[in-house]
């Protein structure tokens, strides 16, 4: 049993061993069939194009191995690459060969990683199948670029680009634009060209996208442009989008005033006008050490130089305080100043007549109007527009001369120019101690003949004259003697226009003929005239003002001319006259300007430091336009019939015939802010005339007569002239006082015969005639002692214009001249003062009723007079005992008494009427004993 064992054990050593041989001289076989290491290139160099998988390698990606062509063990089985997360990966394409290949495992974006680096080995397949004892390469160094793709577009860094140019100039470059391409190649990356896309403009742009002009451009054609521009990369690629260019042309800085306004409209009424309030000097930077600009309102067109008052010149010397007695000597045409009909006139009534005179026409001034008695003192005053006389010799022109009717050729005083110069000829009359003594008085001025309206004022204190020209007092640059003329019997004649000469010629006729214009022209003997009322007489009630003087400053020097046509202004900085210029204003005082427009021009000098001039500024023309203003409508209404009996207008008297009138003045405006209806406006306005006319036959000087008592024109600018047509009452005055004095005019009638009845028409007017008011007819019917006495007078039919209006607004504006502002220690003074005149009034009352009642007297004495006696022997009285009295008369009266109360010259007219009552009741006790009750007066 033990042999068998060991038997067995035998058998299996041996047969291990067996095997251990086996295995070992099988291994020893394996290493020698795969001896070799496969073999390939040290480097490769490849490329990949962006967003492909494949990569060429150059050289191509072949294995070698020695041991070929043995099975496995000459074969290549695998490639590994080896690197950090290289995204590539080899494959063997053919294992005998060994030739394989490299691929992207995902898509390669050049813009994130444009080149990549790694370490790649070749693997053979080993000795058997199981690949067992393989062998690897070398390691070799794979450099792979990846090829960029044109994927993207130009994309501009800007959204909007803006640029400024100044006009006028060529540039190089006035802005660049620049655009970026994601793509990562240069090729791609890169912008090659950019265009602009926008057709038809001044504009060019290159390679680098610098954008230039391509002409001269013009502010005033176009101040800006907007193009479009787009971008190509070297791929030729165009941008998606283009973006927006604008370029600005400014103008070529120009020193000047900047931000004003060509037109300015002036509303009357609204004071003063802003004509600047956004203007400012404009220098471009340059130093400057003083401004000065001069504003001048040029109004030569309007009127005689400026919107002046156009009042009569009657009325405009009332107003201005003018002592009385001035002659007119070129008053408007009518029959009783004739002489002036054959003249040149300009159309406009009174102080807007304008005379013009071409060197051929002269007027004779009538004896009766020239004033007799020159003394040593008189005045001359004129508005006169003149300009250089024709000829390189000219000869006297003649505004005035009082000549030698006839045999000599002797000037007593004349007014005349020569050369432009104003010369002024007076030679006195020989007294018996008289030697040389001043006869001629030149002055040279601008003024003479500058072809603009000016007032002249001569003031003869005799042997001074002094002349004023605008209000500006100028003394003579010469004065010549002469011997004084020689008394004779022969008659004088004075002329305008022209000196007559009526002797020492075979034909009398006029010479030294006059070219210009007068207006205006009058005489006043014994008085001279004071600077006060020359200021008036030729004051402007328009010209340039400035708001807000405390708001100046320090920094600003100005001064107006006397007609504050003209403003000059100095100032060491720009802010001081900026600011300065923002203040000027316009301002026209007349409640009713004459429209139309104003011109502005503004000079302006700079002066630099240590130099005269060193900016030039343009003169700037401006204009300021007055709109016209809303027309009144003047409206005179009243009773328009009363009858009186005879005996009432034979009353010293007599009866007035306005005691119910009333006048008023209405516009018509727009309301713009609620209904845009015309509204019906009440105005308080001045009124310069209001004349009462006989209807039909002028009254008979020997037995009727319209008259107005002196004492009811006191306190008031009014003064009347009486004639056979009616009465004037003129004077630039309130409607209230007109009112007042047309109250108090009255009508006598002595010897009223067979007349039956008396009309009248008042009419009123403002601004000489500019706006007139409705005629207003009034008549009287006369009862005669035959006749039944009828109570008719309660029946007068109301005017139509009093029928009532309802006024949604009342505007009441005062007369510019008497606004003021009274400060609190002026109020003491004022009420002081009115309680002085009405003591001065009330004591002036008393004394006027004392003289009327004296007057009473003598006129009852004075009807001795068998001419004025009254026949009464058949004089018969019907009285209606059924007619009562209506109680709506009463009650006007009593209405008229508490109106005739507030009015300043009610007591004199209740006066008037206590006398009046006194005289018929003496009548009726001497002679008829009637109760004048009954009897509607």
């Amino acid at each position: 049993m033990r042999s068998c064992l060991d038997i067995s054990f035998l058998l299996i050593l041996v047969i291990g061993f067996h095997r251990s041989e086996i295995c070992k001289h099988t291994f020893w076989n394996a290493e020698k069939l795969n001896k070799h290491k496969p073999w390939i290139e040290t480097s490769y160099h490849g490329v990949i194009i962006e967003n492909m998988d494949t990569v060429m390698l150059d050289p191509p990606l072949v294995a070698l191995d020695k041991d070929a062509p043995v099975p496995y063990a000459g074969e290549i089985c695998a490639f590994k690459i080896h690197g950090l997360e290289a995204p590539f990966e080899a494959e063997v394409l053919n294992r005998t060969s060994g030739e394989g290949v490299l691929r992207a495992r995902g898509p390669i974006d050049c813009e994130q990683q444009k080149e990549y680096t790694f370490i790649i080995q070749a693997y053979d397949c080993g000795a058997s199948p199981s690949g067992a004892n393989w062998k690897k390469s070398h390691k070799a160094v794979v450099h792979i670029q990846v090829d960029d793709v044109n994927e993207f577009s130009p994309v501009f860094r800007e959204p909007l680009y803006r640029a400024t140019v100044t006009e006028g100039k060529i540039y190089d470059s006035i802005l660049q634009v620049e655009a970026w391409d994601q793509d990562c190649s240069p090729q791609y990356s890169q912008i090659c060209n950019y265009e602009i896309v926008t057709q038809d403009t001044p504009f060019a742009i290159d390679r680098n996208g610098n954008i230039r002009n391509t002409e001269r451009l013009s502010y005033d054609k176009q101040q800006n442009y907007k193009i479009m521009v787009t971008a190509y990369d070297c791929g030729q690629k165009r941008a998606t989008e283009s973006v927006s260019v604008h370029i600005d042309v400014k103008p070529v800085c120009k020193p000047g005033w900047q931000g004003w306004n060509k037109r300015v409209d002036y509303e009357p009424g609204t004071g003063s006008k802003q004509l600047f309030s956004k203007m400012h000097l404009e220098t471009c930077d340059g130093p400057l050490s003083s401004v000065r600009a001069m504003v001048e309102l040029q109004t030569s067109h309007i009127g005689k130089g400026c919107d002046r008052e156009t009042y009569s010149e009657k009325s405009l010397q009332k107003l201005c305080g003018a002592a009385s007695g001035s002659t007119d000597l070129l008053p408007a045409p009518s029959a009783s100043t004739n002489w002036t009909a054959s003249l040149l006139t300009d159309n406009g009534r009174d102080s807007d007549l304008i005379f013009r005179f071409d060197g051929r026409q002269a007027a004779n001034i009538p004896e009766w109007v020239v004033p007799q008695n020159l003394t040593d003192q008189f005045t001359i005053a004129t508005w006169m527009k003149h300009g250089p006389s024709p000829g390189l010799r000219a000869e006297k022109e003649t505004l005035l001369c009082n000549s030698d009717k006839t045999e000599m050729n002797r000037h007593h005083y004349s007014l005349y120019v020569h050369n432009c110069r104003l010369v002024f000829l007076l030679r006195r009359d020989f007294i018996q101690l008289d030697s040389f003594r001043p006869a001629e008085f030149h002055w040279r001025l601008e003024q003479i003949c500058d072809k603009e309206w000016h007032y002249y004022v001569i003031n003869v204190e005799f042997p001074s004259v002094t002349l004023f020209v605008d209000g500006v007092t100028y003394e003579p640059y010469l004065v010549t003697d002469d011997w004084p003329i020689h008394p004779s019997e022969i008659d004088v004649q004075l002329t305008v226009g022209a000196c007559w000469q009526g002797g020492e010629v075979t034909t009398p006729r006029f010479t030294q003929y006059f070219r210009g214009s007068l207006s205006g022209l009058t005489i006043r003997p014994g008085k001279i005239a004071t600077q006060k009322v020359i200021s008036c007489l030729q004051a402007c009630k328009e010209g340039l003002d400035i708001s807000s003087l405390e708001s100046l400053g320090k920094g600003i020097k100005f001064h107006f001319n006397p007609a504050q046509s003209v403003l000059v202004m100095e100032a060491d900085d720009l802010e001081s006259i900026n600011t300065a210029m923002t203040k000027v204003s316009y301002i026209n005082s007349r409640q009713f300007p004459t429209p139309g427009l104003r011109k502005l021009h503004i000079t302006t000098t700079v002066q630099c430091f240590g130099e005269d001039t060193c900016i030039s500024i343009p003169d700037i023309r401006a204009m300021v336009m007055v709109l016209p203003p809303s027309e009144p409508r003047i409206t005179i209404a009243g009773v328009e019939r009363l009858v009186w009996p005879a005996a009432q207008l034979r009353a010293p008297f007599g009866v007035a015939l306005f005691k119910d009138i009333h006048i008023i003045s209405t516009v018509t405006k727009t309301d713009a802010t609620l209904t845009r209806r015309p509204g019906v406006l009440e105005l308080m306005h001045n009124l310069d005339y209001c004349d009462v006319l006989v209807i039909g036959e002028e009254l008979d000087p020997e037995r009727e007569s319209l008259e107005i008592h002196h004492s009811s024109l006191l306190g008031k600018h009014l003064d009347a002239t009486n004639s056979t047509s009616g009465i004037s009452i003129y004077g630039v005055d309130s409607m209230a006082h007109y009112e007042q004095a047309i109250r108090q005019v009255r009508y006598r009638n002595w010897k009223p015969g067979g007349l039956s009845e008396r009309r009248f028409r008042l009419s009123c007017s403002e601004l000489n005639g500019r706006y007139t008011s409705n005629e207003f007819n009034f008549e009287i019917g006369i009862v005669h002692s035959s006749e039944a006495v009828e109570h008719v007078n309660h029946m007068a039919v109301q005017s139509q214009f009093m029928r009532p209006v309802h006024h949604p607004l009342v505007v009441h504006t005062v007369n510019s001249d008497h606004i003021s502002g009274t400060p609190p220690a002026a109020t003491v003074v004022i009420v002081m003062c009115i309680a002085t005149l009405v003591v001065i009034v009330v004591l002036g009352i008393y004394r006027i009723h004392t003289t009327h009642q004296d007057g009473s007297k003598e006129d009852e004495e004075g009807r001795k007079d068998p001419e004025m006696d009254w026949d009464d022997s058949n004089l018969n009285i019907t009285v209606n005992p059924m007619e009562e009295e209506p109680e709506e008369e009463e009650d006007e009266d009593e209405e008229e008494d508490e109106l005739a109360g507030e009015l300043s010259s009610a007591e004199y007219e209740d006066s008037d009427e206590e006398d009046e009552a006194s005289i018929q009741k003496g009548r009726v006790r001497g002679k008829l004993e009637w109760d004048p009750s009954t009897l509607p007066y």
